[in-house]
């Protein structure tokens, strides 16, 4: 019996899944790089590491998205790539849906705080309605803004005592611009 056929038809049809594999991984290299620069130029637009600066932060935010989207692309695409050669295993998914997983959870404990302050410290900023020497009142606190930053205003009060308060306090609640006394 004649098993070349057989064989012939294996390695042809290994040979295709393999160029899909590596075709998969190009246009997951290309797809990476692509929409990882795209974003690092989106955050360059909104000046993000500029306004972050400003506000005493000095984590290179644009970069560090760019490259986190870049590289999970291209995981996606080695998983991908692994799947269309066969390789990847139920139990590889799970590895990967744990790791992302402890990530995003990770990333939520890190900035649950933060995130709400610094969209506040943007807005904010865009708003330009609270300046530096204006005296307001905010909950229990009065006295003359010192310092505005992306994460908190900084308060002289009366006393001469130094308040942070968070910028997410300020568009919460009630803020009260009051005459200079």
């Amino acid at each position: 019996m004649d098993l070349s056929f057989i064989t012939g038809w294996f390695y042809n049809n290994y040979f295709a899944k393999l160029i899909a594999a590596i075709v998969i991984l190009l246009i997951g290299i290309f797809v990476g790089r692509f929409c990882g620069n795209l974003l690092k130029k989106i955050l360059n637009e909104l000046n993000t590491d500029k306004i972050l600066k400003e506000g005493g932060v000095k984590v290179p935010i644009e970069e560090f998205f760019g490259n986190a989207l870049k590289y999970l692309i291209f995981f996606a695409a080695i998983i991908m790539a692994l799947n269309q050669l066969g390789l990847a295993t139920t139990v590889l998914y799970i590895i990967l849906i744990v790791i992302l997983i402890i990530i995003i959870i990770l990333i939520i404990l890190a900035f649950k705080d933060f995130v709400p302050n610094v969209t506040a410290g943007f807005f904010i900023h865009q708003k330009r309605n609270l300046n530096v020497g204006d005296f307001i009142s905010v909950n229990d606190v009065e006295g003359e803004i010192v310092n505005i930053n992306l994460v908190e205003t900084k308060i002289k009060t009366k006393n001469g005592d130094i308040m942070y308060i968070p910028n997410s306090m300020l568009t919460k609640n009630n803020v009260r611009k009051m005459k200079k006394k």
